[in-house]
């Protein structure tokens, strides 16, 4: 019984310290949209003032600030080491084949089940001036939130208790839940389920969350300028069957997605290697 209480309360303060984190930065950074679209939408003051706010949240989070006896408990918390070059590269690439596949899967997931769009502010009455650098502190801000949050703490603390599997599918899990405010649908749930899978295995094989930052920017950029704001436009599969269109993208899902595996089960090789030989110890990021 002790036992399963334990196991427990690891997964709770996982998840809690998780949404925490998460709540915070997100929190943070719809504020200051609100704020600034609603005061002074010619000047993007917000970005800058995001940017100190993450580098902050990353000091922190990182050690600095902490006691002496703590700090060292927090730079493992946040996961942020430097690794080598050869798994970083492949790290990379599976995020950015499982991107390629995952935006195929949500193009085909909206074509097969009736769902809301994305909710996206109407920028239309603002300036470019101000819109392209909040769209890019967007997709900074939410990967320099969510990497420490999911891949970092929160999994970092379930993997020593429960194995690395398990650990990686308890975090995508929350991460999907995460998302639920863009609508509890199970195809938008399972496609943030299969985005944890890809970083929370990226993380666990590297040890570290920084190769999979990369990746998940240039997922948002690609998300926020190509997939979204055009789900309000597309249309169910009709009774005469798909178009080429839908079966080029179900091609793209499965192609990709094959890539990504691929990428991963060769980062997993590389890991495996690495452990064997003793290579040095991963360095924390300065």
């Amino acid at each position: 019984m002790g036992s399963v209480f334990h196991k427990t309360a690891t997964i709770a303060r996982a998840a809690a310290l998780s949404f925490l984190i998460l709540l915070f930065g997100a929190g943070i950074w719809s504020a200051l949209i609100v704020v600034n679209l609603s005061r002074t939408p010619g000047i993007p003051w917000s970005v800058p003032v995001m940017a100190a706010v993450l580098w902050l949240m990353w000091e922190i989070m990182g050690g600095r600030y902490w006691p002496r006896s703590t700090a060292e408990a927090r730079r493992r918390g946040l996961r942020a080491a430097v690794v080598p070059c050869r798994q970083f590269a492949w790290a990379f690439a599976a995020g950015m084949f499982a991107v390629a596949g995952l935006a195929g899967l949500w193009i085909v997931l909206f074509q097969m089940v009736k769902m809301l769009p994305n909710p996206l502010p109407d920028f239309s009455q603002y300036p470019l001036t101000t819109i392209v650098p909040m769209i890019l502190m967007s997709s900074l801000a939410a990967p320099l939130t969510e990497e420490p949050a999911f891949r970092g703490y929160c999994q970092g603390i379930l993997e020593r208790e429960f194995s690395a599997p398990a650990a990686v599918v308890m975090s995508s899990t929350f991460f999907a839940l995460a998302h639920a405010s863009q609508g509890i649908e199970w195809p938008k749930l399972l496609f943030y389920f299969l985005v944890g899978i890809v970083f929370g295995t990226t993380a666990s094989l590297t040890r570290s969350i920084l190769p999979a930052i990369p990746g998940h920017v240039l997922g948002l950029l690609i998300f926020f300028a190509v997939i979204w704001p055009h789900d309000a436009t597309r249309r169910l599969i009709s009774a005469g069957g798909a178009d080429v269109w839908f079966w080029l993208h179900v091609v793209q899902t499965l192609g990709f997605g094959a890539l990504a595996v691929w990428s991963l089960v060769r980062l997993a090789r590389i890991s495996n290697s690495s452990v064997r030989s003793g290579a040095p110890a991963i360095r924390p990021a300065a």
